[in-house]
């Protein structure tokens, strides 16, 4: 069934394509601002916002495969709203932000349930989607690389602590949401047309490249998992003799390239030196008193006696610096009910995406990608915190669209098959 029912009996089919095609224009667009997150509300924010709005205005609707998703995060953010209450002076400038901050959790929650909606309507999104994520993703990733090495004058601002973070706030954000990008395109060059991979592989050394400009280890971390478990995925994928040695002649060249790159951009010292302060396993600020994980133990503790949770961003008041553990920030800030929605929505997730990842699909290498990558981020919020990371609502979303197709195609394959 499709998902989107103008209300309108008298518009005709091509009035009916030319807003489909608009509306598809216009989310391409959203997709494409989501590389540009300076300051917040960042524009991203108020242009999906007012597509969400439109879009279920002309009506868009939930369907039965995506309606568990919103319920979930629905109920997250309600554990979110609870832990307000547990907020002293709600109303003083001071805590203003409090509020906010979990009406930005809600918005991303809608808009995970959102692209999920609109890539159930057509599967054909998927590419634009991810076509346009590469392009946001090379020009922010363009950006902080000529900032990092202060290509024109006031290239600065895409950098921070001398570290690329392009069009980003933080460069643990930047380098994540990279990383999407950079394996689509690994993805085409390994089955792709071999006379367009030179310009894809352009285009995976800027984002590579950006990557490590980061000096976000949670970045490289991510990138090197994502990378491996493409290249094995594809494997049991594909199991021709030829096929496996394409991949295996193109994954060491790429290693071979990307060794001899490491080592050409490890002879400027501003590079050598932050790259070797960044390599080391444990930093300053996470080991020793109120280090990191000592918050975390400490966190852990406070929050089992805390239900309700302590409030959005009142866990840096009490210990100078963030939880930066995703599972340790949902209990602070959503409670106990906020944690046990998150963990059961990525639960279910992980499960969609393991249960169709290698079935023969127009969309499996978009829902490939997307599981991939959401794994490793489940990887990393050990240490990171990614409930504000708008690209990984945006694969949640995808996840969760495509295992609506498989829905929709299992039902149709049905009827046909009870056809007389």
């Amino acid at each position: 069934m499709s998902a989107i029912n103008l209300p309108y009996p008298r518009v005709d089919r091509p009035q009916l394509a030319a807003l489909r095609l608009i509306g598809t224009a216009c989310v391409a667009f959203g997709v494409f601002l989501s590389g540009f997150v300076i300051a917040e509300p960042a524009p991203y924010e108020l242009w999906v916002a007012f597509l969400i709005g439109i879009w279920f205005i002309l009506g868009l609707k939930i369907s039965r495969n995506v309606a568990p998703l919103l319920a979930l995060f629905l109920t997250f953010n309600v554990g979110g709203m609870l832990s307000l209450t547990q907020m002293r002076d709600l109303g003083a400038n001071a805590h203003l932000d409090g509020p906010i901050y979990i009406a930005v959790s809600t918005f991303l929650a809608l808009s995970s349930v959102f692209y999920a909606a609109i890539i159930e309507d057509s599967e054909k999104r998927l590419k634009l989607i991810f076509n346009i994520w590469v392009i946001a993703a090379l020009i922010t990733a363009s950006l902080g690389i000529l900032g990092y090495f202060h290509a024109f004058p006031g290239a600065e601002i895409f950098t921070r602590y001398d570290r690329a973070m392009g069009a980003f706030q933080d460069p643990n954000v930047f380098g994540p949401y990279l990383v999407t990008p950079t394996i689509y395109l690994m993805h085409g060059i390994l089955i792709g047309d071999l006379k367009k991979a030179p310009i894809k592989g352009v285009g995976l050394f800027v984002l590579a490249f950006g990557i490590f400009l980061s000096f976000s280890r949670a970045a490289w971390g991510l990138f090197s998992f994502a990378s491996a478990m493409l290249i094995f995925c594809m494997l049991l994928k594909h199991r021709s003799n030829a096929f496996r040695l394409r991949i295996l002649v193109m994954s060491l060249t790429a290693i071979i390239l990307m060794v001899v790159l490491l080592i050409v951009a490890l002879q400027f010292h501003q590079v050598s030196d932050l790259f070797s302060t960044r390599t080391q396993l444990v930093q300053d600020y996470d080991g020793g008193h109120l280090g990191r994980f000592e918050r975390h133990r400490i966190g852990f503790m406070l929050s089992m006696e805390r239900p309700l949770g302590i409030g959005p961003l009142v866990f840096s008041t009490l210990f100078r610096e963030d939880e930066h553990n995703i599972w340790l920030k949902t209990l602070t800030t959503y409670g106990w009910l906020g944690f046990l929605c998150w963990v059961s929505m990525i639960c279910w997730t992980i499960y969609i995406g393991f249960r169709n990842l290698l079935k023969e699909r127009p969309w499996q290498p978009y829902l490939m990608i997307a599981w991939i990558v959401i794994l490793g981020h489940v990887g990393i919020g050990n240490v990171i915190d990614t409930d504000h990371w708008r690209h990984l609502y945006m694969l949640i979303g995808i996840v969760w669209g495509c295992g609506a197709l498989e829905q929709q195609y299992q039902r149709s394959l049905a009827r046909r098959e009870a056809a007389p």
